[in-house]
């Protein structure tokens, strides 16, 4: 093994972190070059016979490979606040299922459906990115359609540090909770004028009746 960045050997690679991934199948390592002083990711993992087939659209067959669904979660996510270990997580997932389900083939529509049912838990914009190439949008109003669904869609409750596609401009300034119910400002013209109403009636409430002059 040798370091990505310049090429330096073996020896001069130190682990600096060391965890369990895939469900306790595979080794993480976080390594550090003592040259160039950069860091890189390394898996450990058992190399097993998988005979599973991924049918794409076009009947071409092509070996399964969970790295694949990871570098199209990446070019998703690019930029967006979603760290490595959640991706891991929903390629962990996925494969999970498809081996489950499928015996020794599996469409690709069937693997793009399950990545993009936990890319939309996660992060908007990045569902959006990635559906657009899963789908196959052919025109814009396509795209802007699939938007709105994401926005309008009432199965999954935002997260507050999801990516927000579009601001909600319809909600009032002042609105009251979830209901939207708009509540006057306290200091606005219309509470002063109602804060002195009250008080010159309470006033004449507590005043002695004077009495009239014939």
């Amino acid at each position: 093994m040798r370091c990505p960045f310049c090429e330096a050997e073996k020896d001069s690679l130190k682990v600096i972190d060391s965890r369990t991934c895939e469900s306790g199948k595979a080794i993480r390592r976080r390594r550090q070059c003592l040259k160039c002083d950069k860091r890189f990711t390394t898996y450990e993992k058992i190399e097993q016979n998988i005979r599973l087939s991924v049918v794409k659209k076009d009947g071409r067959r092509v070996p399964w490979d969970q790295k694949r669904i990871f570098s199209g979660l990446e070019r998703a996510c690019f930029k967006r606040p979603i760290p490595e270990s959640e991706l891991q997580r929903v390629v962990d997932e996925v494969e999970e299922e498809v081996f489950k389900t499928y015996d020794r083939e599996v469409p690709s529509d069937a693997v793009g459906r399950l990545v993009t049912e936990r890319l939309r838990r996660i992060d908007q914009v990045a569902y959006v990115r990635f559906a657009s190439v899963y789908k196959q949008f052919k025109t814009l109003e396509e795209l802007v359609d699939e938007a709105k669904a994401v926005i309008d869609s009432r199965r999954y409750e935002d997260h507050p540090s999801q990516g927000r596609l579009f601001v909600d401009a319809s909600k009032p300034p002042h609105a009251d909770g979830e209901n939207g119910i708009t509540t006057p400002a306290a200091n606005g013209p219309a509470a002063k004028g109602r804060h002195a109403r009250g008080k010159a009636a309470k006033s004449a409430q507590h005043s002695p009746a004077v009495p009239s002059e014939a």
